[in-house]
């Protein structure tokens, strides 16, 4: 686990570190066209180890429409009505903040082995059905195929089994009862509901502290599936499930560290929860997750500090934790469909002060500008915005992003991008072009 309190000045600074390609080069000489006559220096830096790993798709992408951006404006005047003008335009570009794909809310490989266990006929539930039963009545339900054919009532006495395990002295009953919840919870609403209604959720919480990693990982798992029934999510929080999740999220398996972040992403949904989550110390072990974790991780990290971030002091507890750093590293990679997510919380960061030095401290300048040169489309406005940020009350950061040679695809961009992007390239022009008229006008000198 990366300990992100240990970690040097050096490790959380600078441009330096950021390796750009030669073919960059030619941004460099044509800034010299743009440069005042003397621009700014960027602050020395030190290096670190870059965040190479490709990431793949993640657990949250199945409905990030719904949990990166909340619902639709029209279903929720008030929260419109309390968005700033800039927060209104970072949730608008990151509607696209991720792909969305099938609604599937375990990622477990053992899950998807169970799931993909060939049934023919619906499995047959005892109506007394006990503890020793659960392993049964979790194999039962593992084809997706029959849980779609599975009535709410045929399922109650598996969710009876579950409950009487989960009070069990036996670790092992434990276990087996948080996988039985786990599997049960995966498929449909009103499994989760039901579950939800029987109790199970406060017996699950002291087991995201167990010293078993599979009955931890089951349970972590088992309260992320049900948190995606709006009416557990207060209950899980009623059970003091945050803490013990965070302590899961920094201890787990991979599995329960990313299933983790994912759960306290479902819960973030309640706008409410988001100050609660920051407070419990969720967002260091969701940098470290975002540095060392496995792709999946990584982009569930991402994602999670992308939605607790619309709360100020999450801001500046992210930025406090070194996301920053990391952040820049992935915009300049440019691979494995993250460096647009990691500019759209990067931007997000660089609406406090602290985020913007810490931003300029790593090297983003020139990483934003290569990406507003040569980035995707969409990257290229998550860019302008972030550069939006780090220009509005910045005449010195004007000045670096100047001298790095933005005015000519800035100009390219107003002209060829879509009336969103145009827009933003326009402002960032009017700032910049103030920047140089200010420079430009010498004060008369006494004689």
């Amino acid at each position: 686990m990366v300990l992100l309190g240990d970690s040097s000045e050096g490790d959380c600074t600078s441009s330096a570190r950021i390796q750009r390609s030669l073919g960059r080069s030619m941004r460099t000489v044509r800034s010299n066209v743009f440069r005042s006559d003397s621009p700014p220096d960027a602050p020395p830096a030190a290096g670190s180890a870059a965040v190479s790993e490709n990431l793949t798709d993640s657990v949250v992408d199945f409905q990030l429409q719904e949990l990166a951006v909340g619902p639709p404006r029209s279903s929720d005047p008030k929260c419109a009505a309390a968005s700033v003008e800039s927060a209104a335009e970072l949730l608008e570009l990151s509607r696209d903040f991720s792909d969305c794909s099938s609604v599937n809310s375990d990622i477990s490989g053992e899950l998807e082995r169970l799931a993909s266990v060939p049934r023919t006929v619906a499995p047959t539930i005892p109506a007394a059905a006990g503890p020793d039963d659960l392993e049964a009545l979790g194999l039962g339900f593992g084809s997706s195929e029959i849980v779609e054919r599975t009535s709410v009532e045929s399922v109650e006495p598996a969710v009876r089994a579950c409950m009487e395990g989960l009070g069990s002295s036996s670790p092992e009953k434990k276990r087996a009862a948080a996988a039985g919840i786990r599997l049960l919870a995966k498929h449909r609403s009103e499994f989760r509901e039901l579950i939800g209604a029987s109790g199970a959720i406060p017996s699950l919480v002291p087991l995201l502290k167990s010293t078993d990693p599979a009955a931890q990982e089951n349970a972590v798992t088992a309260l992320l599936n049900l948190s995606l029934e709006e009416a557990n999510k207060g209950p899980i929080m009623a059970a003091g499930a945050i803490k013990p999740l965070v302590y899961a999220l920094r201890t787990g398996t991979a599995v329960a560290k990313q299933n983790a972040a994912c759960a306290l992403l479902s819960l973030s949904m309640v706008e409410e929860n988001r100050s609660t989550i920051g407070a419990c110390g969720a967002i260091p072990p969701l940098v470290a997750l975002l540095v060392g974790g496995t792709s999946r991780g990584k982009k569930d990290a991402l994602t999670t500090l992308y939605k607790l971030c619309s709360a100020r002091r999450n801001k500046e507890r992210a930025v406090s934790a070194g996301a920053v750093p990391p952040l820049v590293e992935l915009v300049a990679e440019r691979g494995g469909g993250t460096a647009e997510k990691a500019l759209v919380v990067l931007g997000s960061l660089a609406a406090v002060p602290e985020g913007r030095a810490a931003v300029v401290e790593a090297g983003g300048i020139p990483v934003l500008v290569d990406a507003v040169e040569a980035g995707p489309t969409r990257g290229r406005e998550f860019a302008v915005h972030a550069l939006l940020q780090l220009c509005a009350d910045s005449e010195r950061n004007r000045g670096l992003v100047v001298g790095e040679g933005v005015i000519p695809p800035l100009v390219a961009l107003s002209q060829t991008g879509s009336s969103r992007a145009k827009h933003k390239a326009e402002t960032l022009l009017r700032f910049l072009r103030e920047q140089r008229q200010d420079d430009g006008a010498t004060p008369a000198t006494a004689v």
